[in-house]
């Protein structure tokens, strides 16, 4: 269960967040440390607020924008495992920029544990297809706010969301509920720049932002996939370009022969690739390439979103897929069906919770305990084929499945008692036979033709 962000350091306590951060210095990356700005001449206090930080344009400009405003600033720049080669540099691009303080989180292994982790074993799908990758980072970008902002005595916290996305929604939802006195700023949200006006406003700040081909798309990656919206995606009858992929390939294009993994699990934790114990980072890892390889886990969805109006994205999640669908086969042998049931239903709440921002909400907890009751027995093994954009279960195997071969079975060594079958349908039906004796008369009406032939 994801608990609250920690008080401040003073307090001697610390969040599990701690335990993930990676800061640099103004010449080598160390860990423990952050960036701190060059002294400067002794000034009036001025509150602090804690930005999150991608180095982009948007938070870039930020910076100077807030210190506009009167505050000084500190940055959170988290690594929840994008796709990104700056990221060393990051951290000295916001000083440069104007932040008092630049932190450089690892949250990698928080991710897993206290989001994926618990996606995973309910199943988490919103709306039966979405895996949520996006959806989990922002309450963890939010409780690394809030943890920073404790440390740093920071009155505020600010994100670089537009007003028109659910990620607002998510970030403030959950960092007030971490902490509900916290104000939250919303800078692209209040200045109404358009980006040729953000660019002008970089260069009369001296804010170095790299020239490179402006993306048509919108994307965002993290361990558990990759999104992509807007551009040419915005029409739905539009078929998705080439170029708006990023972690697989073509399901026409991919191999001609099928890969198969075998994935292990304990208490419905995936712990071993191919009989190799492996940390969640690299099955994570190795599922993407693996299952991307052979272009596993393309979703194409137009979504009911959060803020009130239908978008198309382009999801890749080659891990996420390949694992739901082996949880899922596991569940199958080793969950009793009235568990199934009611756990379906759950997941259901708990996919919309999660990509509505909702979750540190009590109801959120709620329906993970009881998750968590029912993984106790998910342990065993799947084998899944993957093959052009397929993940297909194979076999599987638990020492607690309740899928018994000698009551299945039609072949002999049948223990089923068929005896027993006679008075079961007799009590089984008599509800509907007794409804069916004191309302319903006459005979049996069937619409159809009559071919029947007398000698």
């Amino acid at each position: 269960m994801m608990k609250k962000a920690a008080k401040s350091e003073k307090t001697g306590k610390t969040a599990k967040t701690a335990k993930a951060a990676k800061t640099t210095k103004t010449e080598a990356v160390k860990a423990g440390k952050a960036v701190k700005a060059a002294p400067a001449a002794k000034a009036a206090q001025r509150d602090k607020v804690v930005l999150a930080y991608s180095g982009g344009l948007d938070t870039s400009v930020a910076i100077p924008w807030l210190v506009e405003q009167g505050y000084d600033v500190v940055t959170m720049t988290a690594d929840v495992g994008q796709q990104a080669d700056n990221m060393p540099e990051i951290n000295e691009k916001a000083i440069k920029t104007g932040a008092v303080s630049a932190h450089m989180l690892d949250l990698r292994e928080e991710m897993i544990e206290n989001y994926i982790w618990p996606g995973l074993k309910a199943n988490a799908l919103y709306e039966g297809i979405y895996p949520l990758n996006s959806a989990y980072s922002r309450p963890l970008i939010a409780q690394a706010l809030i943890y920073i902002a404790q440390l740093e005595d920071a009155v505020a916290i600010a994100h670089g969301c537009t007003g028109k996305g659910q990620d607002q929604v998510r970030i403030e939802v959950c960092a007030n509920a971490l902490d509900p006195s916290i104000k939250v700023i919303a800078p692209v949200r209040d200045w109404h720049m358009s980006r040729e006006q953000e660019l002008e406003y970089a260069e009369r700040h001296k804010v170095p932002v790299p020239i490179t081909r402006q993306s048509p798309y919108s994307l965002d990656d993290n361990l558990w996939g990759r999104s992509c919206e807007c551009g040419v995606l915005e029409d739905p009858w539009n078929k998705p370009p080439k170029d708006a992929y990023g972690l697989t390939v073509d399901p026409l294009e991919a191999p001609n022969k099928p890969a198969v993994a075998e994935i292990t699990f304990d208490k419905g934790i995936p712990v071993a690739l191919d009989g190799k114990k492996m940390k969640p980072i690299k099955i994570i890892d190795a599922l993407n390439k693996l299952a991307g390889a052979h272009g596993v886990g393309r979703i194409d969805l137009v979504e009911n979103r959060l803020v009130g109006f239908k978008s198309r994205e382009v999801y890749e999640c080659p891990a996420a897929v390949t694992l739901i669908t082996a949880h899922k086969a596991l569940e199958s042998i080793t969950l009793t069906k009235d568990v199934m049931r009611e756990k379906s239903g759950l997941e259901k709440k708990f996919s919309e919770l999660a990509y509505e921002g909702y979750w540190f909400s009590p109801l959120m907890q709620a329906i993970q305990a009881f998750v968590d009751k029912t993984q106790e027995v998910v342990s065993g093994t799947v084998r899944v084929r993957l093959y052009k954009g397929s993940a297909v279960v194979e076999g599987m195997k638990s020492v607690n499945a309740i899928y018994r071969h000698d009551l299945a079975t039609y072949s002999e060594g049948d223990a089923f008692d068929h005896s027993a079958s006679a008075g079961f349908i007799k009590v089984w039906g008599l509800p509907i036979k007794t409804w069916t004796q004191a309302h319903v008369k006459g005979k049996v009406v069937l619409s159809v033709k009559d071919s029947h032939l007398k000698p």
